[in-house]
Order: structure tokens, then sequence, then C-alpha cells
């Protein structure tokens, strides 16, 4: 049989066309792969920021079709964040809301979550999110639409329902990577993990009990440790001989962790000295209390004050438009909020 010019190329583009989607449906990464992928960038961040591990998966599985979405092919944006006037990197254009839409673009997809963490972490209008616990993510999903992360009215609930439905509410839970593993266990076996692994037992409200400017509140004591409140975040006083490893292990939480909510570089071996402050949990994003301005007094940084007040540093040293490494001196005025 003898073809003509045109059906051989019709037979070739069919071919590709074919081969094309062929290879399309061989790449699409399912939602369960996805979240295996990433759910370990996921968790990292819940530690250094106090994000939710389960809101970032979700928001990732939402916003890039578990990393299938054109925008998320063409640029590894997995949160569909746009350009804004202060972004310095690669564009793409894509129709969103409107047509040819200016978005952020990565070398990477690890880049787009680390943007993902620092851009709610530095951005004025999410500050009131960090008020929840790093395992609250319903009021997480709420308060993000509400801050108008996204114009879909029912942009919450449907982050709500991608968690539930994949439980991936394991992941904010201490070893959560682990629990998440172990999710096709049967409902007693999982609750059992939870019992062990969780730290429902460290007290974890603050509300309608608390005066900010009372800050050392003894809400009860754990472990043989006094827990106190200041500013919504609590913490411990440091006894002779404690060591960061063993107060972390006192309330199931990270070495790590703890060196991060303490502001304390992960790879610093000190360990705090008798009568220090130790969050046991992430401080604030800003100051509830009635003072407005702190007086340095001789020897104050602003890591101790960020300690005192229960203030995390880089807010209180944007807040006063200083480095973090800002030298203080006596007498110095320091903005407490705006």
């Amino acid at each position: 049989m003898i073809f003509s010019k045109k059906a051989i190329f019709a037979l070739i583009f069919s071919a590709a066309i074919c081969s094309a989607a062929d290879s399309w449906a061989q790449t699409r990464l399912t939602k369960e792969e996805y979240i295996d992928r990433y759910k370990e960038i996921a968790i990292d961040h819940m530690e250094r920021y106090g994000i939710p591990a389960s809101i970032t998966m979700a928001q990732g599985i939402l916003e890039s079709d578990s990393g299938n979405s054109n925008l998320a092919r063409r640029s590894n944006n997995h949160f569909g964040i746009k350009c804004k006037k202060d972004w310095k990197g690669a564009k793409v254009y894509h129709t969103d809301d409107a047509p040819n839409e200016c978005f952020r673009k990565y070398d990477s997809v690890e880049d787009s979550y680390e943007d993902h963490a620092q851009f709610l972490d530095n951005s004025p209008r999410y500050d009131s999110l960090f008020a929840y616990r790093s395992n609250d993510y319903r009021s997480w999903a709420r308060g993000l639409k509400a801050a108008g992360y996204a114009t879909a009215p029912d942009y919450a609930q449907r982050l709500i329902r991608i968690i539930e439905d994949n439980k991936l509410f394991l992941l904010d839970q201490d070893n959560g990577a682990l629990l998440y593993a172990s999710r096709f266990k049967s409902d007693e076996n999982v609750a059992e993990n939870f019992a062990e692994n969780s730290s429902v037992n460290v007290p974890t409200t603050t509300e309608g009990r608390i005066d900010p400017n009372d800050y050392r509140v003894v809400e009860r004591t754990y472990n043989g440790y006094s827990v106190y409140a200041n500013n919504l975040s609590h913490f411990v006083i440091a006894r002779n001989g404690d060591t960061f490893k063993d107060i972390a292990a006192t309330f199931t939480i990270t070495e790590r962790t703890l060196r991060k909510y303490n502001e304390i570089s992960p790879s610093s071996s000190a360990d705090p000295i008798e009568g220090e402050l130790i969050y046991i949990e992430r401080k604030q994003a800003k100051w509830f209390g009635e003072e407005q301005y702190h007086i340095v007094k001789e020897g104050e940084t602003l890591l101790s004050l960020s300690q005192e007040y229960g203030i995390r540093l880089k807010k209180l040293a944007a807040l006063n438009r200083l480095k973090t490494s800002t030298q203080l001196q006596a007498g110095q005025r320091i903005r407490l909020y705006k």
C-alpha cells in the first residue's frame, strides 16, 4: 500500500500527539506521589517558621494541581504567588484572575517552597496567623482566606478538605512523617500512635486566662517543670545542668526545633544557663501587652529583648528598622508594636 505525503505527515503527527499524551500520563504526579516527594520540606518549614506542614502541603496540592498545572511545570511555582512590586527574580506570565498576570518563576520546586514560607513570614498581612499553633490547621486555613491569599470564596474549606481527606494533619504532629507513613493502620493503632508521639499533654491554650503584661504566669507543672506564659507563648526556666536535648525530650519536640524556637543556631552546641527563659513553642509575631516601648539597659541585645517580650527577633528588628545583629545602646528606645 502506497501512502501520499499528506497521509504520511498525518500519521507522523498523530503518532507524535499520542506519544506526547502517553508521556504526559506517565509523568503526571498523583496526589500521593506529590505528598511523598515534598512532605519533608513542609515539615522542615513547620519547624523553622511555624507554618503547619499540613497547610503547606494542602496549598501546594490545591495551587499546583499536585505539581501538574501549567504554571507549576513552566515555572516551578507551586503556590500561585504573583510577582508583586518587590519581586526581583525571574517571571512568567499566566492567565489567572486576569489575562497574562505576572507570576514568580523559580529554579526549583524547593525554591518555590522556601519562597512560600518567607512570603507568609515576611508579609504583615499574615502576621495574625502565627498566633495560631502549628497544629491548628483549621484556623490557619480560615486565616489565609481572611488575609486575602486567594479569591475563591471556599478557599478555606477546600484546604481543610484536602488536609482531612489525605490525613495531612498527621504531618503536624511530632514524628509526623512516621505517623503519616503509618496512616493505613487501624483506627486503634493510629490512636495509640497519637498518644505516644503527640504533644497534646503540653499546655496548649492561653485563651481567656493569660495577661500578657504579667508574663510569668504559672499555668501548670509538667514533668518537673513549671510552665509559664509570656505574650501568649509558653516557656520554662532553665535549671542548673539543663540541656536543650533534655528539655526537648521532656516536651516531645526535637532539639533542633527547640533551638529554633529560641532563635539559636541549630549547629550551636551551647546549652542554656540556669535561670534562662526557654520557649517550648514559637514566639509571637507581635506584642500583645500594653507597653509601647522598652528603654534599653546596659548589656541588653535585640535577642535578649526578643526573649523577654516573647516577640520573634526578626519581627522586633524590622519594627525598629534595625538589623538583628545591631548593637543596642543604654537608654535607646525600642518600639514593641506599631
